[in-house]
């Protein structure tokens, strides 16, 4: 029987190269490489079946780098908001490692290690700076990216995530969700699991057949070993966290009604790092903000994006 999903990807990769992107991998180191979506230009089209692309170009437009969460890929997570971008901005969408076809054979499973690769691959696809816009996981990711390469990130825009994950607020928000572990939120294995995975993410109460929901169960969750691994290697002690003091602009962009990150933590984080930080809400929103309401959280992003490179060229 066809995979409903998996039968949709060629539809949606049909759209993002549309939109300007197209796929290549990036090894990384010998062992571990990255799958990301670059912009086509710079980038060679093979011209055979068997030839692979080449780099060409480094950017020629402002850099937008779009990191996505835990339970989907970076193109499926961020389909909304590319094609939003890639008239103004030159767009990455990586996939980190074991989600699509990123891989490592390292035992590494760090946020730090995520975000090491992440900054190798983008600094080989001719990236020397860019905004970098990350989703729940992909947001610790990319707060750990700005924390150790200052000089590639400038700003960032994070939605539904928080700096690191303690083991108080690991635990307070499982408690509250009513999971026993992050594995049986983020890694369902059922259609039972998956449901109510989305009930926690979604403000509106999303309906889908339960056939769609074994089939995106098939393709979007892989690897479960390694992923259940950074799941483990996500949370620190709270003795552990420290706030750094980050150099760049960031933007807190939030669905009012998260609750997997509640706003709370959102304006919390706010005060924590300080002056550099904006925070603004997105109503009738969940943790999946992006997905919801695309056309409101397009409509901020690229205000803040904006607003950010002309504040940023006034001051040359």
């Amino acid at each position: 029987m066809v995979n409903l999903v998996a039968a949709q990807r060629p539809m949606l990769h049909g759209l993002m190269k549309m939109a300007g992107i197209r796929p290549y991998t990036v090894e990384i180191e010998p062992g571990t490489v990255m799958s990301f979506w670059v912009p086509s230009e710079t980038i060679t089209k093979p011209k055979k079946k068997d030839e692979k692309p080449k780099v060409i170009a480094n950017p020629s437009k402002p850099t937008v780098v779009l990191v996505h969460g835990f339970a989907a890929e970076g193109i499926v997570t961020w389909q909304f908001q590319v094609g939003a971008l890639t008239k103004k901005y030159a767009v990455y969408v990586p996939d980190l490692l074991f989600f699509g076809d990123s891989t490592t054979d390292k035992s590494e499973r760090s946020p730090s290690f995520q975000a090491e690769c992440l900054a190798t691959g983008l600094r080989k696809l001719g990236v020397e700076k860019c905004i970098v816009v990350g989703f729940s996981y992909g947001g610790m990711v990319a707060f750990k990216m700005a924390e150790m390469y200052p000089e590639l990130v400038q700003a960032m825009v994070i939605s539904g995530s928080i700096l690191a994950m303690t083991d108080s607020i690991s635990v307070t928000t499982l408690q509250e969700l009513g999971f026993s572990s992050s594995s049986e939120l983020l890694l369902p294995t059922s259609v039972k699991g998956l449901k109510a995975l989305l009930s926690v993410a979604a403000y509106k109460k999303l309906w889908f057949p339960d056939r769609l929901h074994k089939d995106f169960l098939e393709v979007m969750f892989t690897n479960r070993k390694e992923r259940g691994e950074l799941l483990e290697d996500l949370v620190i002690s709270n003795r552990d966290i420290t706030i750094p003091n980050f150099p760049q602009k960031i933007h807190l962009l939030w669905g009012e009604n998260d609750q997997i990150f509640k706003l709370q933590l959102a304006q919390n984080m706010k005060e924590q790092l300080g002056d550099g930080t904006t925070f603004q809400g997105i109503k009738k929103a969940g943790h999946l903000v992006h997905l919801e309401r695309p056309c409101v959280y397009n409509r901020c992003l690229k205000q803040f994006i904006a607003s950010f490179l002309a504040s940023n060229e006034a001051k040359k």
